[in-house]
């Protein structure tokens, strides 16, 4: 290579191919090295709130049909996205109609914000109503019917880790989690036995973390979800705390509530979709009258399985 072309760094080099390809195979092949394959730059997730989706959701005007909160130009992905590997959405269902959904990932969480109704995935049916939380597999069509008024879920998937990976859905009865039922008067009573118990404060919060039979040993609703009912007092504040996983979080209830991410406070509104960037210093405070209930899902499963969680608490 002639010194007027040289680069004066591996840094500065493109990317290299084979000299002489004798196949298609090696003619495929590009290299890198240590200083720019590690040069890769990513917009940040952002610390934001979703507001708009659950006003057009509660709208009684609004057509039968999902309302994704999708900010995948934000996010630079080719796919939906609310995170890198999560995507939620609003679903309005009209009295007497229905909703189908057909998704390539591993499963489907789904919150009651109002509205009862039934669900069929494969040849299974489940009845229902507000505050329930229910996860179907992924990989088998489904179909949401409203009752006598409408209804709207709040559904929650790891489509965008399948589209990252151009993954397939499961084939039908191998996903890793079936048809798992949380009604809201047992998910009510599992709060009520956190909170009866009692927890220091090492303990990072009173939260219902949901499972199956199937995945008891991951702690997980799927393997690479996490799912928590978390709770808040009047007058109380979650510890500030990090880790590496994204939390997509729903306001189920409380007034005068808000969160810290990094210093910036951030109020909570009814059924407002936030973020919690990955290794942002956060907390949650309770200013109300009254305990306050959101659900968090987090890819805290990937983390889990590579051992880098994270987790810890930063008191000021």
């Amino acid at each position: 290579m002639p010194d007027s072309v040289r680069p004066r760094s591996i840094a500065d080099l493109p990317p290299q191919t084979a000299a002489a390809p004798e196949t298609a195979a090696q003619g495929r092949a590009r290299f890198f090295n240590p200083g720019n394959a590690f040069n890769v730059i990513l917009p940040a997730v952002p610390d934001v709130a979703f507001t708009a989706e659950p006003a057009r959701a509660l709208d009684p005007a609004t057509p039968t049909g999902l309302i994704p909160c999708d900010i995948s130009d934000v996010l630079e992905c080719p796919f939906p996205a609310t995170s890198p590997f999560v995507l939620a959405s609003y679903g309005r269902i009209r009295a007497g109609e229905s909703l189908a959904m057909d998704v390539a990932a591993s499963g489907i969480v789904h919150f009651v914000i109002d509205g009862v109704g039934s669900t069929v995935s494969g040849d299974e049916t489940i009845a229902w109503s507000k505050g329930d939380v229910f996860i179907t597999p992924g990989g088998v069509p489904e179909t949401h019917t409203a009752g006598a008024e409408d209804a709207v879920l709040w559904i929650v998937t790891n489509e965008p880790q399948f589209a990252f990976e151009r993954a397939q859905a499961p084939a039908p009865g191998t996903a890793p989690t079936p048809v798992v039922h949380y009604p809201a008067a047992e998910i009510q009573r599992q709060v009520d036995l956190i909170y009866d118990i009692g927890r220091g404060q090492e303990i990072p919060g009173a939260a219902v973390i949901m499972s199956s039979d199937m995945q008891v040993e991951s702690r997980n609703a799927l393997p690479t979800l996490t799912v928590a009912m978390n709770t808040l007092d009047p007058g109380v504040v979650q510890r500030p705390h990090r880790h590496n996983s994204v939390a997509v979080s729903l306001v189920v209830s409380g007034t005068n509530c808000y969160s810290k991410v990094d210093g910036r406070k951030k109020m909570w509104s009814p059924y407002a979709t936030t973020i919690t960037p990955p290794v942002a210093v956060h907390s949650h405070h309770n200013e109300g009258d009254e305990r306050a209930f959101f659900l968090i899902v987090q890819d805290g499963g990937l983390f889990y399985h590579a051992r880098a969680m994270g987790f810890a608490f930063v008191d000021a």
